[in-house]
């Protein structure tokens, strides 16, 4: 066997030559060192029963229920009073505008020409006037003043008239309409008076 020398690697001394006499005596054999045997796996069924644990259901108790039934019935009441309130308010603002506003026509006897007088009903700020023109000159017109509309919204309430029969033949009595209650004008003295109550 070949002596190292420090300038030799040390690649070269791990391979012996391959012509030498030792190539024709046996070599040591040497144990290599094995795995571990592994280890079989067991055989997993082909359907694993897992058990699987449920929470307990809660019972939602009746008066809660019932509470909430009440809650929700009564916002649906205070939402179906609000829409229509709304309707009837955009309602009455496309029939009679605002401020709330009347018009007719009618032959009431303080005509001089065969012309109808024309009526003008104004609710302004809750306070009811109603104009009359008659036969439709502006120049004789007659102002007559209503009672006065109280409470919330009462600027939006629409007045109207009508003219009914009276004693006179010719001469119709006025009546004033608002919030369901009538309120009549005597026709006499070619005016409209108020009726006393």
């Amino acid at each position: 066997m070949p002596i190292a020398s420090p300038l030799t690697p040390k690649s070269v001394l791990r391979h012996r030559p391959l012509f030498s006499d030792e190539t024709t005596q046996a070599r040591p054999t040497v144990a290599r060192a094995s795995r571990p045997p592994q280890r079989t796996q067991e055989a997993v069924p082909p359907f694993v029963y897992i058990r699987e644990t449920t929470v307990p259901y809660k019972k939602f108790p009746l008066s809660n229920a019932l509470v909430s039934g009440m809650l929700v019935a009564l916002l649906a009441v205070l939402l179906g009073q609000a829409l229509l309130a709304w309707c009837a308010t955009t309602w009455d603002d496309l029939h009679y505008g605002r401020p709330r506003t009347s018009q007719t026509d009618a032959f009431v006897g303080h005509e001089p020409a065969h012309t109808p007088s024309h009526f003008v009903v104004l609710n302004l700020h809750g306070h009811i006037e109603i104009l009359e023109l008659p036969g439709g000159d502006p120049t004789h017109t007659k102002v007559y003043l209503g009672p006065q509309i109280g409470g919330v919204g009462a600027d939006l309430v629409p007045v109207t008239i009508h003219f009914v029969p009276s004693q006179q033949p010719q001469h119709p009595d006025m009546l004033v309409q608002f919030q369901g209650t009538q309120l009549r004008f005597h026709n006499v003295d070619g005016g409209f008076q108020i009726a006393a109550p």
